[in-house]
């Protein structure tokens, strides 16, 4: 996948601390990160509706891959499998105080291993590209077209400051500071969590925008670039931003190199143990899904071959696991060969 580079990185906390004082320390900000994961984990493993099983995209997905594609394919799987491993490893080893300071790889591992698996279900579609940002906006496409369960199907449209939020019934009540104890606690982190990077990304998309002097809005009267926009300038960009989903929220766990967020959080004072346990879940909840998609759409004699041919460290673990819990229950044992046949 392409790298990311620094300036399209939208921030994991809204503001930038003005100067390093006392307040910059606090632990507010980290925790309603961690809120944020911990609710997504609390909406998906709690709905009713979170398998691809009763989904007509799902049902009807096929394609026609030759063997050059097989191999392709393969390789961004084994790419998703192998960033997911290191991922879990380092859970693994944690003690509170590891896995504090494992955050500097353990955020941009959780994006890259999902992001790994969404551009293998993508290729699959005949959509192959690497490019992160065209990745996400497709995803966005597929939540609305409902290729994912509802569980994960919400997401925000409209133009700055007028945001709509679909999907999550439950997203306009006021969230708090506290970890979610129910489902309205959990849908009202989501959709603040929805409209925060939604706001972000439109003002990324507006500095990137402005500072270009071939695409920058200007005043009509002056010919001068805009300094101030109204809600009619706003809706000029809506269409670069796209829908807002699930995925757009986990891209924040990109951490830019060359900025101080990530020290923030390693200074905070809230429960690692957690945030690792809910992306994790997180992880292997989306990566099951996606791996659905492939193994429907090439067949699972196909699949089972690239399960076998899997490196030793690889071997007989968490993707066996999701093989034998999720994908085979799911496409019927009349489908399904033994990874002794596979072999």
């Amino acid at each position: 996948m392409k790298k990311v580079t620094d300036e399209n990185l939208i921030p994991i906390y809204a503001e930038e601390p003005k100067k390093q004082d006392e307040a910059w320390r606090k632990s507010i900000p980290a925790q309603v990160f961690l809120n944020y994961f911990f609710a997504i984990n609390y909406h998906i493993q709690r709905a009713d509706d979170n398998s691809l099983q009763n989904l007509t995209f799902f049902r009807e997905h096929h394609a026609e891959l030759e063997e050059k594609d097989l191999e392709a394919v393969s390789k961004i799987l084994l790419t998703s499998w192998s960033t997911e491993y290191a991922l879990r490893a380092t859970a693994e080893l944690g003690s509170e105080d590891y896995l504090r300071h494992a955050l500097h790889w353990t955020f941009p591992q959780a994006y890259y291993t999902i992001f790994a698996g969404l551009q293998a279900f993508l290729y699959t579609l005949n959509i192959r590209t690497a490019n992160a940002e065209l990745i996400q906006r497709e995803a966005g496409r597929l939540v609305v077209r409902n290729a994912y369960p509802r569980a994960i199907g919400f997401y925000a449209a409209g133009p700055y400051n007028d945001f709509s939020i679909h999907r999550l019934p439950l997203a306009s009540h006021k969230a708090s500071l506290q970890m979610p104890e129910k489902e309205i606690d959990a849908q009202a982190q989501i959709g603040q969590f929805l409209r925060t990077t939604r706001k972000l990304k439109a003002q990324t998309i507006r500095n990137q925008v402005q500072s270009n002097s071939q695409t920058a809005l200007r005043s009509a009267k002056t010919g001068k670039v805009l300094d101030k926009w109204n809600s009619q300038h706003w809706g000029q960009i809506t269409w670069r931003i796209g829908y807002t989903t699930l995925f757009d929220l986990l891209s924040r766990l990109r951490i830019s190199s060359s900025n101080k967020e990530i020290e923030r959080f390693v200074e905070a004072d809230i429960d690692f143990k957690l945030f690792h346990e809910s992306l994790l879940e997180i992880v292997s909840y989306l990566n099951g899904l996606h791996e659905s998609y492939v193994a429907k759409a090439i067949g699972m004699e196909k699949y089972l071959e690239i399960i076998a041919a899997l490196p030793t460290h690889l071997q007989d673990s968490f993707i066996n696991d999701r093989l034998r819990s999720k994908i085979e229950p799911l496409l019927g044992s009349g489908n399904v060969l033994s990874l002794g046949q596979a072999a």
